[in-house]
């Protein structure tokens, strides 16, 4: 089965890109369960709503993961313990709403795939201890026991954590790819013991930007100009970027991974 794995989404311009270009990448590649990080998807960049990430279920998404910008719209709080294919980091703090892993059909039906939403510690926003929580959901999401595949999106600032990460899953996991830092890195593999990686697979939004914002703005921001204004997105064509993950029925592992870059000023 073929699992396509998409980054960030960064405002209007990713949903554009998505809008566009989603249904294309699903049928010519047969792909069986699609996932996407939709952190960023708001107009402002910051959050999603419900009627954004409904629109993205009704384009072919499955499910969708998150970051440290999952409560920045107030609607999200009582979305999300309504809405199950929507999560949020599973090391967020004790008690808060909604899930942060859960076991999902293919589109087919016939495969059940866990998906687990993870947060870094460094330099990001207060969490419980990401390795013990990895730890204990390890041991819930198991492959060829209550899944047929799993993958970990785990959204971080610090490649070393994301690797760290990586190697922890490998071999219990179909995959694990970073997100939150926009850039895709060129470490797409499979792991020693069979898990699919990449230290972050991008965004999915315009890159003739800083990392998604307007790239005026954001220079008068770093030299400290009196006109710059809070960040805003680029409205410029976007980009998808992500990967697609071929994983084998027999061990739940990964057989090929190959990188997906469509459109915009990223494409090749």
């Amino acid at each position: 089965m073929k699992i396509l794995i998409l980054g960030d989404v960064m405002g209007l311009s990713g949903r554009k890109a998505l809008k566009k270009n989603l249904s294309k990448i699903i049928s010519e590649n047969d792909i069986g369960f699609s996932i996407i990080n939709g952190e960023n998807a708001a107009d402002d960049g910051k959050g999603i709503t419900k009627e954004i990430a409904e629109d993205f279920f009704s384009l072919g998404i499955d499910v969708i993961t998150s970051g440290n910008h999952i409560w920045d719209k107030d609607e999200t709080t009582s979305y999300i313990e309504k809405e199950t294919r929507l999560l949020r980091p599973a090391n967020l703090a004790e008690g808060s709403p909604g899930k942060g892993y859960s076991i999902y059909l293919s589109k087919n039906k016939k495969y059940k795939i866990g998906v687990i939403n993870l947060m870094g510690n460094v330099f990001m926003r207060k969490t419980e201890d990401v390795f013990k929580i990895a730890e204990s959901i390890s041991k819930k999401i198991i492959l060829k026991k209550n899944v047929n595949f799993s993958v970990i999106d785990f959204h971080g600032e610090i490649t070393s954590e994301k690797m760290a990460i990586g190697h922890f899953f490998d071999g219990k996991s179909t995959c694990v790819v970073g997100t939150h830092t926009h850039v895709p890195t060129a470490d797409t593999r499979i792991l020693e013991k069979g898990t699919a990686y990449q230290t972050d697979i991008g965004m999915c939004g315009d890159y003739n930007s800083v990392i998604g914002m307007n790239k005026e703005n954001s220079l008068k921001r770093f030299l400290k100009d009196k006109d710059a204004v809070s960040h805003f997105p680029a409205q410029g064509e976007g980009t998808l970027s992500g990967i697609i993950v071929e994983a084998d029925e027999k061990s739940g592992l990964a057989k090929k991974v190959s990188r997906v870059i469509v459109g915009g000023n990223l494409k090749y």
